[in-house]
């Protein structure tokens, strides 16, 4: 990525382009990065904003999705944003739906894709092992319908951090914090226009989880992408651009 991560009062963060505000949340073991072809379509029309989530600094005794959507709330008001349209994969999705309910003047709409918040398959089911580079790399593939989509950088990234004690005790205390948090009762009162674009391979958040969102988000449209798992905006960013863009501009004021 080309882009410049910007520190400041404790944050770190891209802030590319001008206009209204695109807000992208990553997501557990997510990066920056994740969201390249996001930024680079989108900053020319809008300000694309991506904060790195501090999910392997936060004490563990507060480490949830609670305390992420804290931190996001923070974040705006320190830059002063507002009528942002969030944008949310897998946790990111999760926290973008907590911070929706707490915060419904500052969101103007929400995206989600693969997004937690009723049931995820974490791990694809199994804890992850420290020390075994094919289980991880095994695991890593398994969150994209096409396992080449699953580079040695990435799979080095998530080895790196399961198999450092810290972050992976804060990563599994976070994983129960999402389960624990169902949205499935609170998911009526987000009124706000939301776009849940979908992998229909996906195996972590399975395409149900998808329809059950759009069936309890009111104001929702669910569109899916073909040979994609659980990170659209990665495996298959030309289709999720479109329908991102597509939805996007059916918002604009």
């Amino acid at each position: 990525m080309n882009f410049v991560l910007k520190e400041e009062n404790g944050f770190s963060y891209i802030d590319e382009g001008e206009g209204e505000v695109l807000l992208l949340l990553h997501g557990l073991m997510g990066a920056l990065s994740n969201w390249e072809k996001v930024v680079e379509e989108f900053s020319k029309e809008y300000r694309v904003i991506i904060p790195i989530l501090p999910v392997y600094d936060l004490p563990l005794l507060t480490t949830g999705v609670k305390t992420l959507t804290k931190y996001v709330h923070k974040f705006v008001r320190y830059k002063k944003l507002k009528n942002v349209t969030l944008l949310g994969n897998s946790l990111g999705g999760h926290v973008a739906l907590i911070y929706t309910l707490a915060h419904p003047t500052v969101v103007k709409a929400l995206v989600l894709t693969g997004s937690s918040g009723l049931y995820e398959n974490a791990f694809g089911g199994s804890f992850p092992k420290r020390g075994s580079y094919d289980f991880v790399k095994e695991k890593v593939e398994y969150t994209f319908y096409d396992p080449a989509t699953a580079t040695k950088e990435l799979v080095d990234d998530v080895f790196r951090i399961i198999n450092d004690r810290h972050s992976v005790i804060r990563i599994l205390a976070m994983a129960k914090s999402a389960i624990r948090h169902n949205m499935k009762d609170d998911l009526h009162k987000i009124t706000i226009p939301v776009s849940l674009i979908w992998g229909r391979d996906d195996k972590i958040t399975p395409p149900e989880v998808a329809v059950e969102f759009n069936e309890e988000l009111p104001n929702s449209e669910l569109h899916w992408i073909d040979k994609c798992g659980h990170a659209a905006m990665m495996e298959q960013p030309e289709e999720f651009n479109k329908l991102l863009k597509q939805f996007l501009d059916k918002i604009k004021e």
